[in-house]
């Protein structure tokens, strides 16, 4: 779960994302900042292994933080009470909202959070006495706005295709036509989506699987590899030409010679 709490307004957002990995948070990050429809001109993270820790930036990390043009602010190890807002909305989401629900899938886990947190940030926060979507447009107006470019976001890898057809993303393998195997293919993941191409051309899209180990196959992506298999087992035949002397009046014709020859 990853939860985003504006320290003056305790307006709260929040998403569930696949994995801890650095391309998801960074995923998830962007995603919540365009619902704010701002940019805090801090961010504080505690000691995220995904996003960094001590001096160091996991990779991608300094580079989405500029886009932004904003600072980001990591935690000392073991200090939870330096970001509480948090931590005690992480308990309520879990003493209020999980309890007696049911979900079908990702999807609809973050469908239905997000019209309890809807109902939430309606209600009056104790310590401040105000609802936090009243103090909404004062938190904003201290933020930067969003940036023109987006970030570069999400798993991004180029690969060569394989005599298997099959590309990896988060421990997860996806087919992709075989049409293209020996091919050089880029491939991007999001939060929802898997997907490969080929100079721009789409070979392969696939729903995000929040497992690992798992193995996703497009049928059309087996029958064409099982015709291509077949070609190669069973080339095609050419059938021998048995004249391949072509009568030499013809090129006579061909030049208007004919009638010389006849004189």
């Amino acid at each position: 779960m990853l939860v985003i709490t504006a320290a003056y307004s305790r307006f709260m957002l929040a998403t569930m994302i696949p994995t801890k990995t650095t391309e998801d948070l960074l995923s998830g990050s962007w995603r919540l900042l365009r619902q704010l429809g701002a940019v805090p001109r801090r961010l504080i993270w505690d000691n995220e292994r995904g996003i960094g820790r001590g001096p160091h930036r996991a990779e991608g990390v300094p580079a989405f933080v500029g886009t932004l043009a904003t600072k980001l602010v990591l935690l000392k190890p073991r200090d939870p009470e330096s970001k509480g807002i948090v931590e005690r909305r992480n308990g309520w989401f879990e003493k209020s909202f999980m309890p007696g629900r049911e979900f079908a899938s990702p999807a609809d886990f973050n469908e239905q959070f997000a019209d309890w947190l809807a109902g939430a940030n309606a209600r009056v926060v104790r310590t401040t006495g105000a609802r936090p979507v009243d103090r909404l447009d004062t938190d904003r107006a201290a933020m930067l706005p969003l940036p023109p470019v987006p970030p570069i976001t999400g798993w991004h890898k180029q690969v060569r295709l394989g005599r298997d057809y099959y590309v990896t993303i988060a421990r997860n393998d996806y087919s992709v036509n075989p049409t293209w195997i020996g091919r050089m293919v880029d491939v991007h993941a999001d939060l929802e989506r898997v997907q490969a191409r080929v100079e721009g051309r789409l070979v392969a899209d696939h729903p995000r699987v929040w497992a690992r180990g798992l193995t996703l196959t497009d049928r059309t992506h087996v029958e064409t590899a099982a015709r291509l298999r077949r070609d190669f087992q069973q080339p095609r035949t050419h059938r021998a030409v048995e004249d391949l002397v072509r009568d030499l009046a013809d090129y006579d014709r061909a030049f208007g010679l004919d009638s010389e020859v006849d004189r």
